[in-house]
């Protein structure tokens, strides 16, 4: 079996690619930035191409070239997008329609794509409840946007033309080499975990973070799946906010510098209680504790620092 994987040198693609390759599936790697990851260890399970997924040519080339069975979509811009609006419409509005064209055109029926926790919008549009698939989306940004147009056009193609198309929506991920995106979370850990001060606007900021290498196994399950039950699964995550964040922290790093400007904040934050009983139950998914997930991160940056472990 072979999977094509859109992004697959990415922050989430990369680490895919190495769960499906060591599953002994036969992996293709299309991105436009090809040597940013590499695979070598897999010899000839995976193979890496460039394209760009906003060029339909470059995506039905690839398709064409691996003859995939399925597709993983982790081709996107991540973030807000609200800066530079056409490039970014390009590359997640069109580029995703690229993907979903070429798979049809090119007769692979499976896709599994990235959507995101952003479509909900703001926690305050549900009170103090979790929020599941099926409850009406609110986010307004550029990116939710986009990922509110993502899930309604796959579910056109699943209606038309009879595919299995699947969206993921990852909560705020968090890893080591994360840098675009919501990246206080991240900061909040990797920057004490290398020595240096940390400082946020507000304590009671609420994020939503699960570990990068468990929302890879997510996106891994749903796509060597030959269906699934549901268009769309939300990862979930831990609701936390940033100053019980920085006090987890802490308790590895007791001289970590954390500070913040003010307190509140909860009640600006997205969409941080949900309900994600769906993924973890159809494909027998369990997260490890955040805690655990926190030292991970902070051995990772200090092993790159040359620092022992905590």
């Amino acid at each position: 079996m072979t999977t094509l994987v859109l992004g697959g040198t990415g922050f989430i693609g990369r680490r895919a690619v190495r769960r499906l390759a060591e599953r002994g599936q036969r992996v293709a790697v299309m991105d436009v930035n090809p040597r940013a990851a590499s695979f070598d260890e897999f010899g000839d399970l995976v193979s890496v191409m460039y394209g760009d997924i906003t060029n339909f040519e470059d995506v039905v080339k690839a398709v064409l070239a691996s003859r995939p069975d399925r597709i993983m979509n982790l081709a996107y811009l991540l973030g807000s997008g609200d800066d530079t609006p056409h490039f970014t419409m390009k590359l997640n509005v069109l580029g995703m329609d690229n993907c979903f064209e070429a798979a049809r055109v090119c007769g692979v029926n499976r896709v599994v794509y990235a959507s995101s926790v952003a479509v909900s919008g703001q926690q305050s549009a549900f009170g103090d409840r979790l929020v599941n698939e099926d409850d009406p989306m609110h986010g307004t940004s550029q990116y939710a946007m986009h990922k509110r147009f993502n899930e309604f056009q796959a579910q056109q193609f699943n209606s038309v033309y009879g595919m299995s198309i699947t969206g993921i929506r990852p909560a705020n991920v968090t890893g080591p080499d994360k840098v675009r995106g919501s990246t206080d979370h991240v900061q909040c850990v990797t920057l004490p975990a290398s020595g240096e001060p940390a400082r946020f606007p507000k304590s009671g900021f609420m994020r939503l973070p699960v570990h990068v290498e468990d929302v890879a196994e997510a996106f891994v399950r749903v796509t060597l799946a030959d269906s699934s039950h549901h268009p769309v699964y939300n990862t979930g995550g831990t609701p936390i906010s940033l100053g019980d964040l920085a006090d987890m922290v802490r308790r590895y790093l007791p001289d970590a510098n954390i500070s913040f400007d003010a307190d509140g904040g909860r009640e600006e934050s997205g969409n941080y209680l949900v309900d994600n009983s769906r993924l973890l139950g159809e494909f027998e998914l369990e997260y490890p504790p955040l805690a655990s997930r926190v030292r991970d991160i902070i051995n990772d940056v200090r092993r790159d620092n040359g620092l022992p472990p905590v």
